[in-house]
């Protein structure tokens, strides 16, 4: 059974992966010999070229599924196949023959050893499995490091270990998460004095993170290929400003109407509103400004600032929110 190379195999020979299933064809055999010993010996399940050899077992040619169907049963397969073959030779490695599908486009390589004979097969199914896992494993990365730690760290750790890598990002969501909760309860009467104000606390402080943790992964990613410079940040902040503004007053004016069609009130429709305005205005601004703060110290910034980006941006988001409405309502 083939086993799917994982990726820290691509280093590893392609031989260890390569299909046995091949159909290997003398050059002497007519089309209907060849159609004969195929239905004798079967093939595989993916075969999509014949490869020809000689009376030595040495890769002489190659004929493609469709052209040996279509061809007149008396015609010799040395007349038919293609002469000029690619091959992969058993020392390459998984990663070399991936380059082999990228470079070439073919369905599949046969592998020849040192004498030209064919032993064995890898398809494009090898390139594309590999290629596949590449992605999935660096998006799940980068899920990981936004929520505070690598992969690589937990993947084998102890339950112990683990347990000291990734408590301290949770802290840090909780000690953020406590102090909007002094915050709430420091701004009671406002809240007593506007229940709504208190329904959509939920969805401004998740704007805000969406918004900001959108704002971060963008900053991340232009970190990772240019070199931040003061001229660099306040470009990328203006643009920041600029499409936070946009996203802020439209989406405020949506949950503005919404509140005002719901309880027919104007003021907390408007303190609702300018809120979220507010809210991701501070958030894209902070997705910009704590990965650069981080970069600027040495630190790395995918680990540290999705904690951090949503502490702040929770907690200016507060402050604005409550004062507005007490001043206003």
């Amino acid at each position: 059974m083939q086993l799917k190379p994982p990726i820290e195999h691509l280093n590893e020979p392609v031989l260890r992966f390569a299909r046995k299933d091949f159909a290997a064809l003398n050059q002497q055999l007519t089309v209907e010999q060849a159609l004969a010993s195929i239905r004798q010996r079967g093939v595989g399940e993916k075969i999509v070229y014949f490869y020809v050899v000689d009376d030595a077992e040495q890769l002489v040619g190659v004929v493609p599924t469709r052209r040996l169907l279509m061809a007149p049963l008396a015609q010799p397969l040395a007349d038919l196949m293609i002469r000029r073959v690619l091959a992969i030779p058993h020392t390459a490695t998984v990663m070399e023959a991936c380059e082999f599908f990228v470079l070439h486009k073919f369905f599949a390589f046969p592998v020849v050893d040192g004498q030209r004979r064919v032993v064995g097969l890898v398809d494009v199914g090898l390139f594309t499995e590999e290629v596949f896992d590449l992605a999935e494993r660096e998006q799940l990365s980068e899920v990981f490091e936004t929520l505070g730690f690598h992969v690589a760290q937990v993947r084998d750790a102890s339950p112990w270990r683990a347990f000291r890598i990734r408590f301290p990002w949770l802290l840090t969501t909780i000690v953020s998460g406590t102090f909007c909760a002094f915050l709430a309860g420091a701004y009671h009467l406002t809240l007593e004095k506007s229940l709504v104000i208190a329904f959509f606390l939920t969805l401004i402080l998740g704007l805000g993170e969406s918004v900001g943790i959108q704002s971060m992964t963008v900053t991340i990613q232009a970190l990772s290929t240019s070199r931040p410079t003061w001229r660099w940040y306040f470009s990328a902040l203006a643009r920041e400003v600029f499409t936070s503004l946009l996203l802020g007053f439209t989406s405020g004016l949506v949950v503005g109407l919404v509140v005002l069609a719901w309880q027919r009130a104007a003021m907390p429709a408007l303190v609702i509103g300018a809120s979220v305005t507010f809210c991701l205005l501070t958030a894209c601004v902070t997705g910009l400004s704590v990965p650069a703060a981080l970069h600027a110290l040495k630190l790395d910034p995918k680990i540290a600032a999705g904690p951090i980006t949503l502490a702040v941006a929770d907690v200016f988001t507060l402050l604005f929110y409550f004062n507005l409405a007490r001043l206003l309502l």
